[in-house]
């Protein structure tokens, strides 16, 4: 169907550079404790249940817009673990949040999960992208509306079991371990080159230096100054998560030099009538990536979704971004099965959770998410601007 360069042109992709670089920078701070001990700041302020799970979305949500939400999540469930343990409070009740959190707070940044990127390449070959911040559009929304639907009405939906009676250990990658004998430096060092590496990517068109570039830069000094050793940096790259990316990008060429994207978007827009709606069809995008992403991996759910939105858009005549977003936002809505994503199968053996608890506090979320963005996406991403 491809020619081999062809086929494997998406690992040398900028996007797959930059991911790589991220895995490295989320990986120095996990490793250094850095991460940990941001965790433990923050929630050590909250007195009462309801302020804890405020806490915990809160840091979860937004180090989840910069690092790997399922790293977010690993470093930061022993961390919940504990403070259940010493407050008394039932473990179940603070580890659903903070996976939710973990999936909402992926919509923050261009960077924030790996589906958002996979949006942005499909773009790059029509010369169109999106801003660092553009996700936030809708993801922050999202997850203030998820913040206070937990401390209000949802608040009785969260499930209450007792910690499991044969503790089970907790599963982290060895970088997300707080490592204790880490010197102080080291952690200083890592908070630092992430700082600096988001305002070089925020900043990108005023210095000049691409995503991948700022990224990539970030990871090296890490690297050479001995803060993650060129083992654990390795370690820290998610292979799976590169391979599918790479691989879908030549998903993405076989489909429109052969046709078959523009083929299923003409299905598509036939089904949908002789002139769909675009409110139509980014409402029937939206939920059919949110019933796709719960029962398989919401990077593999873009991926599939991404090329065939972007014909869909572009039989439409309309701006490819609004069905984009809206195939993004959706994708990422996986919280009411606990195989959605990796962060909500971690917590079901120390949560003690059934596949019920994910339904019964998950599917509200997906409500609230799909009305939020059925609001703000015709507004924000006009399908016919101008």
């Amino acid at each position: 169907v491809l020619d081999v360069k062809t086929a494997f042109a998406g690992f040398i992709d900028s996007n797959v550079i930059l991911f790589v670089s991220m895995f490295i920078v989320g990986g120095a701070l996990f490793e250094t404790g850095m991460a940990n001990k941001i965790g433990g700041i923050v929630t050590k302020f909250a007195k009462t249940e309801r302020m804890l799970i405020i806490a915990i979305m809160v840091i979860v949500g937004f180090m989840s817009g910069v690092l790997s939400n399922t790293g977010t999540a690993a470093v930061l469930i022993p961390v919940v673990i504990g403070i259940a343990a010493k407050s008394g409070y039932k473990r179940s009740r603070l580890l659903m949040p903070l996976v939710f959190a973990a999936a909402m707070g992926g919509n923050l940044s261009l960077i924030g999960a790996p589906g958002n990127l996979i949006a942005q390449s499909a773009l790059q070959e029509i010369d169109m992208k999106f801003g660092f911040f553009e996700y936030a559009i809708v993801g922050l929304p999202i997850l203030i509306a998820g913040i206070l639907f937990y401390i209000t009405i949802g608040f009785s939906l969260l499930p209450n079991h007792p910690a499991p009676a044969k503790e089970t250990v907790c599963p982290m990658p060895e970088e997300a371990i707080a490592a204790e004998h880490v010197s102080a430096w080291k952690q200083i060092v890592s908070l630092v080159v992430l700082i600096l590496t988001l305002l070089a990517m925020i900043f990108e068109k005023q210095i000049g230096v691409k995503l991948c570039v700022s990224g990539g830069i970030g990871a090296l000094v890490l690297i050479l100054t001995g803060v993650i050793s060129e083992e654990n940096a390795l370690k820290a790259i998610d292979l799976r998560t590169i391979f599918l990316f790479g691989g879908t990008l030549s998903l993405a060429a076989a489909l429109a030099e052969t046709g078959a994207g523009e083929l299923i978007a003409h299905s598509v827009i036939r089904a949908l009538g002789n002139q769909p709606s675009p409110y139509l069809l980014t409402f029937t995008v939206f939920i059919l990536c949110c019933a796709l992403t719960n029962f398989m991996s919401n990077t593999a759910t873009t991926a599939l979704m991404v090329p065939i939105c972007l014909s869909i858009a572009q039989g439409m005549g309309a701006d490819p971004r609004a069905v984009l977003m809206a195939c993004v936002i959706g994708g990422s809505c996986a919280y009411a099965t606990p195989i959605g994503m990796p962060a909500n199968t971690m917590v079901v053996g120390i949560g003690g959770f059934h596949f019920r608890d994910f339904v019964k506090a998950g599917l509200p979320l997906i409500g609230i998410a799909t009305i939020i963005s059925m609001i703000i996406l015709p507004a924000a991403f006009p399908f016919f601007p101008g």
